[in-house]
């Protein structure tokens, strides 16, 4: 039986917004999604029952650590990243490029060998060239690959910033030839360009030329504001491919959510609610809650008594505020899942509000709220 390839179609629009379905031989993916951030094989805290109890429909893993530990070649013996971590999702894989800025020791950037290396774990020397990062994206049997690129750190720097766009795009054009074809996959380019619009522009008509299966906005997320990274998705909303996929790559907050799916973006990833989870920060419909605060020692609701998956609506934040305060692993599994069926349910209420043309208002209620 043949698997079925990948497909993207819009199902309605609101202005900008846009609500659609990504079909792929793993399942379906209702956009705009968020993915829960799996970097090394797990969505720490939660078993992949969990994340899919939460409506999640993909998740995300990443070449740079995951070719560090466990490597490649063990994840491949087993047949891929799925039977791996027993994941019948499907899995998106970034190329590995805003980890070799931000995480490794030392880094050297070679136009044709790519990212030279070191480990943060070792120190042992890594190459992470454009047709690496493809080949092991495709040993780990990702469904969605991304393409290798630079993601420069936050910068006003014009000529660092086209330099460092201009070698994103001659790597494009190798991870693509790399990547050859792949019917049932899919490979995203990533536009590059800082918060410059002639780059950004420029970046993304070319990497339209080469023609890749969905588009994704990369180097955002690094230290501007709210206001300069709409600035950069109001700049480019107009131009990218309607009848492909828009990933805006490592965000974010549930008002950075509610601002980008304004501006067109169907694709969303980030740590925060993991990573808030595992801290005691929680999000709500009514806003975010430190379940520290010595002010939860005594409030006996539940985050949210609406919540019945999981039975999280069981727990009152005097306990969870216990659990925090005595360092037992159980607060931050609850918080973590919680954080993860937040997200999903504003998805879902997002794409609900986009079918009955309210988004905008829908947006107005919660944009300063969360």
């Amino acid at each position: 039986m043949a698997l079925k390839n990948f497909a993207f179609k819009i199902l309605k629009t609101d202005k900008y917004a846009r609500c659609g379905l990504i079909e792929t031989h793993r399942g379906n993916i209702q956009t705009p999604a968020f993915m829960p951030v799996g970097t090394q094989a797990t969505v720490k805290a939660c078993t992949i029952d969990d994340i899919k109890k939460t409506g999640s429909e993909i998740i995300l893993g990443n070449t740079y650590h995951l070719m560090i530990r466990p490597g490649v070649d063990r994840i491949k013996r087993v047949g891929g990243l799925h039977k791996f971590m027993n994941c019948n999702l499907p899995i998106l894989t970034d190329s590995g490029g805003f980890q070799v800025m931000s995480l490794s020791k030392l880094n050297k950037i070679d136009p044709e060998k790519g990212a030279i290396f070191n480990s943060h774990i070792d120190g042992k020397k890594f190459y992470l060239s454009p047709e690496e990062s493809i080949r092991i994206q495709l040993g780990l049997n990702s469904d969605i690959v991304m393409i290798m690129d630079e993601c420069p750190k936050n910068t006003k720097d014009y000529e660092l910033i086209k330099k460092s766009m201009e070698l994103s795009l001659y790597w494009a054009q190798r991870s693509k030839h790399a990547f050859g074809h792949n019917p049932q996959k899919a490979i995203f380019g990533i536009i590059q360009g800082g918060l410059f619009k002639d780059l950004r522009i420029k970046s993304l008509e070319s990497l339209i030329n080469i023609n890749f299966d969905g588009y994704a906005i990369g180097g955002l997320a690094v230290g501007e504001t709210q206001k300069e990274m709409f600035g950069v998705l109001d700049d480019i909303k107009k131009d990218l491919p309607p009848e492909k996929p828009h990933y805006l790559m490592g965000v974010g907050t549930p008002a950075d959510i509610l601002g980008a799916v304004k501006r067109g973006i169907d694709m969303f990833d980030c740590v925060l609610p993991t990573r808030s989870g595992r801290t005691g920060l929680a999000f709500t419909w009514n806003g975010r809650i430190n379940i520290k605060n010595n002010k939860y020692q005594k409030d006996d609701t539940p985050l949210d008594e609406n919540c019945d998956k999981f039975s999280l609506n069981r727990y009152s934040k005097s306990y969870l505020n216990h659990l925090f305060n005595t360092n037992e692993i159980l607060g931050s599994m609850l918080l973590t899942l919680h954080n993860i069926n937040f997200y999903q349910e504003l998805m879902s209420s997002i794409r609900d509000n986009i079918k009955n043309s309210t988004f905008d208002e829908f947006h107005n209620k919660y944009i300063d709220k969360l």
